[in-house]
Order: C-alpha cells, then structure tokens, then sequence
C-alpha cells in the first residue's frame, strides 16, 4: 500500500546498488500499514509513500541534534583487509571494541589493522567471535549459502508465529499482515492504550517500538546499566517511548518486571537467541505465564544454525551472506566491498516486527490466545535477494521534509514515521525521554 510521494511523483528506484532495497523498504512499511487497517476496520486508512519510507529508512542520518550531524560508525568498525580477503569488524559499543582487540591481541586500529593482514579472513572471523567481538568475513553468496548457517537462514517464512495454544503459522514479507478485516473503528492513535515492553538495543528493534509509540503504544524501554545504549542511536529510535535503566539479575527488579509482565500486551525483545531466558523471558514460557501475550522476538541469526546465539548487527549479516560482495567496487587500491545504501535489514526487520505485533494482537482479539513471532535480519536479507530484479523507474531521491522538536537533548530536526494517516503524515506524540528517567511501572 504504497503512494509515490507526498505532494509529488517520486521514482520507484532511487538507491544504487544491484538489490531492490526500495522493493524490501515499501513492502515491510506497507506491511505495518496493512495489519494497522485490518487492525481497526478501516481499509485504506493507513499507507505509506516511497518518499516517506525512504526518509525513515535513513531516519539516523537525517537526524540533527541541536544541529550536529551524528557519526554512524566507530573509527574501528568497518572493512578490514586479511590475507586472503576482507572481513567487516563491528566495534560501535566500547565492550565489543574491547574484546575485538583482545582478540586480536591489539590496543589500537593500527595493530588490529596489522594483525588481520596476517590472517585468513575466516581464522580472523572465529578469533573475534569466539572471544564475544563481532565481526564477519566478506563471503559470496555461493559461498554463504554453502555454509550451515547460511542454509538455516534461508528456511521457514519471514515471521514465524507459534500461538499459546500450540498452533503455528508463517507469515511472509507479502502476507505479514494477511488475516479477515477487524471490526474496531478507532480514531486518533490506534493502539492507545496498548502496553509493550520494550527489550531492544540498536536500530531494528527501537525502530519498531518508535512505530508502535507514534501509533499510541504506551512504550517502556528497559536497557541495563552495564551497558548503556550509545546517546544518539537512543535520540533517534525513542520518540514516544519511556525509557528505564534496569539491572534484571536483581531480585527486586525481577519483582518489578513480573509486575510490568501481569500488565503488559506487548512483549519485544531484541538480543542474541535466548540471552534474556535466564530472566523469565523465554518466549514459551511468557505465552505458558500469560496466555494472552503477545511476543514478538528479533535477533541477527535466527534460531537454528551454528551462529544462532551469536551477537551481530545489519552491517556485519551484509558481509556474510553475500551483500557486501555484491555492493563491492574497484578503486585505486583495488577491489573492495561495499554495502547497502541504508541499514535496510535492521529497518526492514523493524517494520516486519511492528506489522506482526499489530496483526497478533488483531487475532488474539479474535481468537482469544496470544502467540509469539521471531524475524531475524538474516531472514530479512533472504527476503531482499528474493525480490526480482527491476531497473523500472529510477531517479533522484527527494530531499526530506524534516521537523523539529524541543526535547531533553535540544532542539531536534527529523523525519517522521512512513506511515499516512488518512491522507496525511503521522508524527511522534513526544520527543525522546531522558535515558533512565522512568521507573519500572506503567503509565
């Protein structure tokens, strides 16, 4: 359900590259826009438009706080040439840098720079990961698809869904948000006084979430203190939400996140595969506790393969499953990768993540029982290189129609979400909060 642009035409194409990211970007937003209208019986309420789904895809580098441009990327994450190739190191957070470098046996980018030189791309891949870095070697797709990660991220639908009652399904990219029309007819924001807690870290998650908030969702995002979110990647994904710093190893914020669980619609998390069991929040045993949640899982991996409990980010899933070699470029120094336009697997997965939450809540409306969904950005980027080739309608990308805000970090200029509202643009209902300035309770 998607226009070409609002107050104009807008092309279909509009971001180089061989892979139809434009594709994956308009069906991932019209995915969300289609649950929203079967949500509240209201067909043809919500759309979207390439032009705003081409902003909100690059929400991030649109964003000016108090008139600063944001830095996307740490000096150490990257491409890194090898012996034998290249591999991409993610070092954004100051732990993972850490272990990168321990692993490594460095203590800048110049000596990890010269340690890879002296390594085979995969030798360098099971250092890192296995001493808890993140990083990928640059594969082919041939390749990636020979490994048994690799196969296990190409099976099972886009979103699977398995119901409190045992019953399973599988939702795709095209059919996210295939189910009869709903018969609630709201107005104003349709999922006000929904309640989801928000357990997500990044882009993929917190850009579901900020949906879900700009949409009415009472929002709560806990992050742990040990490891604070980086300041402008929250400032970005936190519109509408309230934010919490928790600790949920002690005992009484373990009391306190059973409370928020009694009170809550709305599960999403957003780690590593079963990081967040030892806290009672395995998705089975959430559904087992309160029949009537929804719960809605992400990670990079998925839940089968070799590297399912691993740690990993959009750009790092780009350079192994073969997106990085297909964005590759010759230049004076050679051949070398390249990347999407956009971080387009983290937004893609967080659009999927926010239709399948609006269309289990739509059937457990009608059936009664809650049900659990996991995305994986892995399963995302099988989804992209699935889109047929099209050349059709290319052109220049329109600049933006940004707005501004007050908010605790200053003045804000950004993008809105990519959803229309009967015609008309949907904004945030209220800046980012302060990090950790709620408490563990619903409003």
């Amino acid at each position: 359900m998607a226009e070409g642009g609002v107050g104009g035409s807008f092309p279909r194409r509009w971001w180089a590259g061989p892979l139809d990211v434009e594709g994956l970007a308009l069906q991932s937003v019209g995915a969300a826009a289609e649950a929203l209208n079967r949500y509240t019986g209201d067909a043809g309420r919500f759309s979207t438009s390439a032009a705003l789904t081409a902003a909100a895809f690059d929400s991030f580098g649109h964003l000016r706080i108090e008139g600063r441009q944001l830095q996307g990327f740490a000096p150490l994450s990257g491409f890194r040439r090898t012996a034998d190739g290249w591999i991409r190191l993610h070092a954004n957070y100051p732990h993972h840098e850490q272990r990168l470098l321990q692993a490594l046996g460095a203590s800048s980018a110049d000596d990890a720079d010269q340690a890879l030189r002296a390594m085979p791309s995969l030798q360098a891949e099971a250092a890192i990961q296995g001493n808890g870095g993140i990083a990928a070697a640059v594969r082919t797709r041939t390749e990636w698809l020979a490994t048994d990660m690799g196969r296990a991220a190409g099976q099972g639908p886009w979103a699977a869904v398995e119901f409190a009652d045992g019953a399973t399904a599988g939702l795709g990219l095209a059919d996210v948000a295939a189910t009869t029309p709903g018969r609630r007819h709201t107005v104003g924001r349709p999922l006000g006084g929904v309640r989801v807690l928000d357990l997500t870290r990044v882009i993929a998650g917190p850009v579901a979430t900020r949906l879900l908030a700009a949409l009415g969702a009472d929002v709560l995002r806990i992050d742990p203190p040990a490891f604070p979110e980086i300041a402008d990647q929250f400032v970005d994904t936190a519109f509408g939400k309230r934010s919490a710093e928790a600790d949920l190893g002690l005992p009484a914020n373990q009391h306190s996140l059973r409370q928020l669980l009694a009170g809550a619609d709305v599960v999403v998390t957003g780690y590593r595969h079963a990081a967040l069991d030892r806290f009672g929040l395995n998705p089975r045993e959430l559904l087992a506790a309160h029949p009537g949640l929804v719960v809605v899982t992400l990670n990079s991996w998925g839940t089968t393969g070799h590297w399912s409990g691993l740690r990993g980010f959009d750009s790092i899933v780009q350079a192994a499953c073969g997106i990085a070699r297909a964005y590759g470029r010759n230049d004076d120094d050679g051949w070398r990768p390249g990347a999407l336009p956009v971080q387009a697997l983290d937004h893609a997965t967080g659009y999927g993540v926010a239709a399948a939450v609006i269309h289990l809540l739509d059937s457990r409306r009608q059936a009664g029982v809650g049900a659990a969904a996991h995305l994986s950005l892995a399963r995302t980027a099988e989804e992209l290189f699935a889109l047929p080739d099209t050349e059709a309608g290319r052109g220049e990308l329109a600049a933006p129609e940004c707005r501004t805000m007050d908010s605790p970090y200053g003045v804000l200029r950004y993008v809105g979400p990519p959803l229309l509202s009967g015609g008309r643009p949907l904004d945030y209902p209220s800046p980012p909060p302060g990090y950790g300035s709620s408490t563990l309770t619903w409003a």
